[in-house]
C-alpha cells in the first residue's frame, strides 16, 4: 500500500491564499510553495509586494516561488531582480517564452549567470527543457516546471516527457525538476517514479492525503453511505404512477 511518509519527492503547495499556506507550512508535508499572477487574482489580491512580503514573514525558510508578470524582457528582468531580493528562500518565476512567443532563454541564461534562483516555468516540452538546461548556472539552486497537468489535458500520457526531462537535468545536481499542474493524488506517486524531485499540489490535493492507502472496500463502503446520507438530507422521494406502485 501506498504511503505519503515513504515519499522521497517533495510536495510544494501551490496558491494564493495565505492562511492556506500558514497552515501548510506548520506541518510537515509541505516543503515549499508556489505561486502566480493567476491565482493571486483569483484570490482577490490587488497589491502583489505586499502579498508576498506577508507570504516571506510568515514562511521565512522554505523555498518559494513568485511569478514576474512583464511581457518585455527588459522590464521582466527589472521585475526579476527585485522579487530575487525579497528572500534568500525566493525562486523567481520565468515562463519559458512571452505571450509572443519569444524565447525567454537567453534572459534566463543572463540572470542564472548573475546567481539568481530561478524557477522556468509553463514548460511543455522536452524541447524546451533541453534549451533551459544549456543555460541555468550549475551552482545555484533552480528548479524546471513541466506542467505535466496541461500535457495530461490534451490526451497525452505526461510520464514519457517527465521521465525524459529528469534525465535531461539529470547533470545539473542543483536543479529540480517540478511536476506542475497536479490533478490528482496519484500524480504524487508518478511524479517520484518519473524522477522528479518536486510536485506542486493544490490544497484540495493535500486534503486528500488522508486517504493514501485506504482500504478500498472500506472506501466503497463509505462512499454507500455518502451518497445514502446525501439522498436522506435532500428529502429525495420516488412516487410513482399508481401503476408503478402496484
Amino acid at each position: 500500500m501506498p504511503q505519503v511518509k515513504d515519499l522521497k519527492i517533495k510536495i510544494f503547495a501551490d496558491g494564493a491564499d495565505i492562511k492556506s499556506m500558514i497552515e501548510a507550512y506548520k506541518g510537515s508535508v509541505v516543503k515549499g510553495f508556489t505561486t502566480n499572477p493567476s491565482l493571486m487574482n483569483k484570490n482577490g489580491i490587488t497589491d502583489y509586494e505586499a502579498f508576498a512580503h506577508d507570504v516571506l514573514k510568515n514562511i521565512p525558510d522554505r523555498p518559494i516561488s513568485f511569478e514576474v508578470f512583464s511581457d518585455e524582457f527588459n522590464d521582466m528582468e527589472r521585475q526579476a531582480r527585485i522579487i530575487a531580493s525579497w528572500g534568500k528562500n525566493v525562486n523567481v518565476k520565468i515562463p519559458i517564452t512571452n505571450t509572443k512567443q519569444e524565447s525567454s532563454v537567453p534572459l534566463i541564461k543572463k540572470l542564472s549567470v548573475d546567481g539568481l534562483s530561478l524557477n522556468i516555468t509553463a514548460i511543455l516540452t522536452v524541447e524546451q527543457v533541453k534549451a533551459v538546461k544549456e543555460v541555468l548556472n550549475p551552482n545555484t539552486y533552480n528548479i524546471v516546471s513541466v506542467f505535466a497537468g496541461r500535457i495530461a489535458d490534451t490526451g497525452r500520457d505526461p510520464k514519457p516527457c517527465m521521465i525524459e526531462s529528469a534525465k535531461i537535468l539529470k547533470p545539473l545536481s542543483k536543479t529540480d525538476l517540478l511536476w506542475a499542474s497536479s490533478r490528482e493524488v496519484l500524480n504524487i506517486f508518478e511524479a517520484e517514479e518519473a524522477g522528479c524531485q518536486i510536485i506542486t499540489v493544490t490544497y484540495e490535493i493535500l486534503k486528500k492525503l488522508a486517504g493514501v492507502g485506504k482500504d478500498l472496500t472500506e472506501l466503497s463502503l463509505d462512499t454507500v453511505k455518502m451518497f445514502y446520507n446525501d439522498a436522506s438530507k435532500s428529502g429525495f422521494k420516488i412516487v410513482g404512477t399508481e401503476k408503478q406502485r402496484v
